[in-house]
This record gives structure tokens, C-alpha cells and sequence, in this order.
């Protein structure tokens, strides 16, 4: 048989039947659901009189719209987003299908609570109308973003028309500097090959300094893949990703252990296998990045300054550059340490993880918010929260003075009460940097959760490896 990569032969093990060249019809082993993307969804079903024939490989979270400010009982105010909510109940009530709601104590943002509920294991394909799905191939499963004509399909058949993508092997070596995270190393890397770098691929990470990466390290690079224009992203399961599923998901290990890991060790591409595209980086190389501008792509290192837009190439490339910094209102060769800041915000799919706070606690313990910025941390689902507080993280943040708020996607993106007010500047976790993503006319500078931390206790954007913490 001629050799596979990982991607094709995921693809190959989940195709029902070729539709043409480019095209199969896709089983689907998991579908998670939200608020936003459902509603017209099953609005289709009762039209057409279809019902959900396997309810089991469907689970829904209320995850974009709800608040998160602190109190046992969450109340969404917001009309529209309330019959949001209460719709996904009522539908998920009348197919039978698990939700995690409102006030569910295992609420979260879906990217969060299916990892860590042992929902997610290697060799699976699992779909979401979000973009940031990719975030399961860390575990060795291919995961994409989908839109509400297709929930609706999945839904009905459990199955998914889909188009082939072409296949990215990106080899990083080396390994992290201390203070360098992998939010860092995935920002370089977009900053690198760009937003549209990985358009059309599935892409394979791959080498030492990625096999050196937490599982949790590992969502943060597979999350923002997406960034640079990929269909999907994947790292091949190894014992740290089959001991993570297996303490979430005991019963496998206890009634499947050997068979299990005897298949999931399979699961990688065979040697020979040829890449459409492939990159190298050294992470040695990459320092803790910043963006400037308005797409992930417009990144720097800390002791970099913004390029001059006549550097870039002209087009596109230049044009987006001159707009991003009117947006931010930033000047060319500004340097992007000691850039004053207004807001700070961890939380998000992208590192609203344990170890995200972890890391931001390290850097603020002992230290307080400088005066006239205000920190929020938002854990990214409710065992996250649950276990900061038993292990005093929470008593960190809010001695310092950061909001201690509930679970959710909150200010990833202006789709609930947390919102940020035009030109105030955000050194954010997320994902995102976008015109107007965390508010109208905010300017959101992308970072990792330590860099996030150092800036909200010195007020500025600030090289945390200058801080003395042990990261």
C-alpha cells in the first residue's frame, strides 16, 4: 500500500463512501454543538420532520453569550441571547441529546470541556460549528469547523459531505526557551508562513520541540492553526496523549487498555509519506512573541519593533499593515516592549487551561495590578475553576487584584456583556486580534498567558522573562 500520512489515513478510516475526486461522505464520531450555530439547525429538523438518529455522538454547551460574573446562579439578561440558551435546552431536551448549560457545574467553552470529560480520543473525527476545533488534534483526532447547513446534516445522519484537504507537515526542532511558551511558538510560526500560509491543509506538527509539549501545550498549537488558513491540525498520539485520555476516560483504559494503545499507536504517518507542503523552525529560535496589528500574522517578537509598512510587499500585505496600525493607532518602528496597556484578559479555547493559569499565577504571586488597568482571568470551563481554587491559584489572581469571574468564552469575542470600550488596549490570551473582536475600535494584542500576567502587574507590554519567575 503506498504510504499514508496520518491525515489520510484518518480520512480513509471515517469515509462511508467516495462521492468524487475530491469529495466523501464523512462519518462523524463526535459533534459538539453551541448556542449560535444550532438554532437554524434544528429548525431545519422539525421542518422536515428528521429526527437525530444518534444522540449519543452529539453534546451541546452554552458557551459564547453566557456571562461570567462572579456568583453561584448565572442569569443571561440579554433577550436574544437568553432565547438562544433556552432554545439549545428545549432542543437538546426533545433529541435526547447531553448539554452542559447555563449553570451546569461542568460548564465551559466546548473546546475545554470535551478534552478534559475524556470526550475526545485519537483516531476520532469530531466536527463543531467553530472554527477552533482543529484544537483536538493534539490528541491525535481531526477536528474542523463546519457551518449550520452542515450541523444539520450531522445531525440528521451523522455524516458530513466533505472536501479533501491537502497535507502540511510542519517539523519544529529545538526546544522552548524558558519563559517561551507554545502560544509563542504558534504565533511565530503564522507570523511566518501568514494567515493564508496553510490554506487548504490539514497540517501535521511534528519534531522534537513539539513532542517536548504538555497536552495542553499541544491544544494551544493545534487551536490556533486555524490562524494560518488551515482545514485542521494534528500531532500524532504518543504515551503522553494516551495516558491524558486515559485518566479522563477510565473505562477505556480499564476495559480497552492494550487493544487501545495497540491501535492509537498506529496512528501516525508511515514513513515515506509525501507532504503537498512542508516547514521547518527552530524553537530555539522564537522569543515571546506580541501581534501589533489586526490578523495573527501581525506578530513580533518582544524586543522587535512594528515594521514600516513600505518594507512589506505591496498589495495586500502592505495595504492590511497600513490599516491595522491606523486601527491600533500605532506608529512605524514602535517598539512593542513598554506599549502602555489598559486591559488585560486570560481565559479562551486557546489558554483558558490549568496550566494557562498556572503560569500567569507564577508571574503575578506576590505582585499587584498596576492602577488603572483592569485584569479578569476566566477560566475555561468549571473543573478548571474548580481546581485553581483548591489549588489556591484563584487566591493568587484575586490577591492581586484580578476579577476571579465564572467560565466561558467571554471577551475571546464581543458576543456577551464582556466587551471592551473603543481604544481601550487589551494584552489578550485569545485567538483573535481582528477589527472590533473584543469591541468596537478595542485593540487586542495576542500573547501567552505569562505575557499577559506581566504586563497587567507593570502596565505595559513586558518581556516576563525580565520579571526573575521561574516559568
Amino acid at each position: 500500500m503506498k504510504p499514508r500520512t496520518l491525515y489520510r489515513k484518518l480520512v480513509d478510516s471515517h469515509t462511508v463512501a467516495p462521492l468524487d475526486e475530491q469529495n466523501v461522505l464523512l462519518f462523524c464520531d463526535l459533534h459538539l454543538m453551541n448556542e449560535y450555530t444550532s438554532p437554524q439547525a434544528f429548525a431545519g429538523l422539525y421542518e422536515a420532520g428528521r429526527g437525530v438518529p444518534m444522540p449519543g455522538q452529539n453534546v451541546a454547551v452554552v458557551s459564547h453569550i453566557i456571562p461570567t460574573h462572579p456568583g453561584r446562579t448565572r442569569v443571561i439578561t440579554d433577550p436574544p441571547s437568553a432565547l438562544q440558551a433556552s432554545n439549545l435546552k428545549r432542543n437538546c431536551e426533545t433529541f435526547d441529546i447531553s448539554l452542559f448549560d447555563t449553570n451546569d457545574a461542568l460548564q465551559g467553552i466546548e473546546h475545554v470541556v470535551a478534552p478534559e470529560h475524556g470526550m475526545i480520543r485519537p483516531g476520532m473525527v469530531v466536527i463543531c460549528g467553530d472554527s477552533h476545533t482543529t484544537t483536538y488534534g493534539a490528541l491525535g483526532a481531526l477536528g474542523f469547523g463546519i457551518g449550520t447547513s452542515e450541523v444539520e446534516h450531522v445531525l440528521a445522519t451523522q455524516t458530513l459531505g466533505y472536501r479533501i484537504a491537502r497535507d502540511m507537515r510542519i517539523r519544529v526542532g529545538g526546544r522552548l526557551a524558558p519563559g517561551v511558551s507554545a502560544k509563542d511558538l504558534i504565533l511565530h510560526i503564522i507570523g511566518k508562513i501568514g494567515a493564508q500560509g496553510a490554506r487548504g491543509h490539514v497540517v501535521e506538527f511534528c519534531g522534537p520541540a513539539i513532542d517536548a509539549l504538555s497536552i495542553e501545550a499541544r491544544f494551544t498549537v493545534c487551536n490556533m492553526a486555524v490562524e494560518a488558513g488551515a482545514r485542521g491540525a494534528l500531532i500524532a498520539p504518543d504515551a503522553k496523549a494516551i495516558n491524558y485520555v486515559f485518566e479522563r476516560a477510565p473505562e477505556i483504559a480499564r476495559n480497552h487498555g492494550p487493544a487501545a494503545t495497540k491501535a492509537w499507536a498506529q496512528l501516525r504517518s508511515d514513513s515515506g509519506a509525501v507532504f503537498d507542503a512542508e516547514f521547518e523552525f527552530n524553537a530555539g529560535q522564537v522569543s515571546p512573541q506580541v501581534t501589533w496589528g489586526t490578523s495573527p500574522d501581525q506578530v513580533a517578537g518582544i524586543h522587535e519593533r512594528i515594521p514600516e509598512p513600505d518594507s512589506l510587499a505591496e498589495g495586500p500585505e502592505r495595504s492590511s499593515a497600513e490599516r491595522a496600525l491606523k486601527y491600533a493607532h500605532l506608529e512605524p518602528g514602535t517598539p512593542m516592549e513598554g506599549l502602555a496597556i489598559q486591559h488585560v484578559f486570560i481565559g479562551s479555547c486557546t489558554n483558558g487551561r490549568i496550566e494557562d493559569l498556572r503560569a500567569a499565577a507564577s508571574v503575578v504571586r506576590d505582585r499587584q495590578v498596576v492602577p488603572g488597568v483592569r485584569a479578569m482571568v476566566v477560566p475555561g470551563s468549571g473543573a478548571v475553576k474548580a481546581q485553581a481554587e483548591r489549588e489556591g491559584i484563584a487566591q493568587v489572581f484575586i490577591d492581586a487584584g484580578f476579577e476571579w469571574r465564572n467560565p466561558g468564552c467571554s471577551m475571546c469575542l464581543a458576543m456577551n456583556d464582556d466587551v471592551l470600550g473603543e481604544g481601550v488596549r487589551c494584552a489578550s490570551t485569545t485567538n483573535r486580534n481582528f477589527e472590533g473582536r473584543q469591541g468596537r475600535g478595542a485593540i487586542t494584542h495576542l500573547m501567552s498567558p505569562a505575557m499577559a500576567a506581566a504586563a497587567a502587574v507593570t502596565g505595559k507590554i513586558t518581556d516576563v522573562r525580565q520579571l526573575g519567575v521561574e516559568l
